[in-house]
């Protein structure tokens, strides 16, 4: 076992979270796994498991103890999401953790149109205000996500105009994470952007698509108003529903087409491709 600081990690139950954590598993660090479900952990050689929940500032503490470096992944979306950010964070501080990495947003700014890149603001706001060293992962729209969007129709539809994204593979931020979290010392007060290798308007990845998967896919440009609509088959809250739609808005102002090479500098390695992540996962 490493002599290195105690890596804590949340959401291991989770696709980035477990990604990260079996990473950094197999370079023998001091690991806390710290899911919100003891049971569903993953089973990591030398890993201590304690529970958190971000909504709970004594169990968090307790959990948090001996902990000096956090990977905090981004809480579940929610209409308390915030609070609860701010409860683990004060958790964290009053625990002794030095050093945050926590996953934000791609643009994450009080004005932004996608209305959850605000509350990631906020969010790494708290964090400096905290007065803790910190990393912030900015990700762009996940590309692995980009497939489940498609409706049973084939139809890729949303107010996203002739607006392009820089869409990353989620097992490049969990690559960035590990890495970064083994020297979180070189990367205090560094905020990365997290993108793929090229930007793409909704067209081109509704072809991308069906060239993967031997389907055919379109992309519908609906109004704002069209776009409301549509989602009223999903009952929700009205945050939920302004949160879905303004993926596509902040799509069409360009707020998420920068392309950067944060991925590489940090991993050595070129970042995935849409069409990449698509043919390493056949359906």
């Amino acid at each position: 076992m490493s002599d290195s600081p105690t890596i804590g990690i949340t959401g291991v139950t989770g696709t980035i979270g477990g990604h990260v954590a079996r990473l950094l598993a197999e370079h023998q660090l001091p690991l806390v796994l710290l899911p919100r479900n003891v049971a569903k952990a993953p089973r990591l050689p030398d890993a201590v498991v304690r529970p958190v929940d971000y909504g709970d500032r004594n169990l968090s503490e307790r959990s948090l103890e001996g902990i000096e470096t956090l990977f905090m992944v981004s809480g579940r979306e929610s209409e308390t999401r915030m609070d609860e950010h701010r409860s683990f964070v004060d958790a964290a501080q009053a625990a002794g953790v030095r050093h945050v990495v926590y996953t934000s947003f791609m643009g994450a700014a009080p004005d932004a149109t996608f209305t959850l890149a605000r509350d990631h603001y906020a969010t790494e706001e708290y964090i400096r205000d905290a007065g803790l060293a910190y990393t912030f992962l900015r990700d762009c729209l996940y590309a692995d996500f980009l497939e489940g969007m498609v409706g049973d129709d084939g139809v890729l539809r949303g107010p996203a105009g002739t607006g392009a994204a820089a869409v990353v593979a989620q097992a490049d931020v969990a690559r960035c994470a590990a890495a970064i979290l083994r020297d979180a010392a070189t990367h205090a007060g560094v905020t990365y952007t997290l993108t793929g290798p090229e930007a793409l308007n909704m067209v081109q990845i509704a072809h991308i698509i069906s060239e993967a998967r031997g389907r055919h896919v379109t992309f519908h440009n609906e109004t704002v108003a069209e776009a409301y609509e549509s989602r009223k088959k999903w009952p929700a809250p009205d945050w939920q529903y302004d949160a879905w739609v303004s993926t596509y808005t902040a799509i069409a102002a360009g707020e998420m087409e920068h392309v950067s090479d944060d991925v590489e500098t940090i991993t050595g390695q070129r970042p995935m491709s849409l069409k990449d992540l698509l043919l390493a996962n056949p359906r």
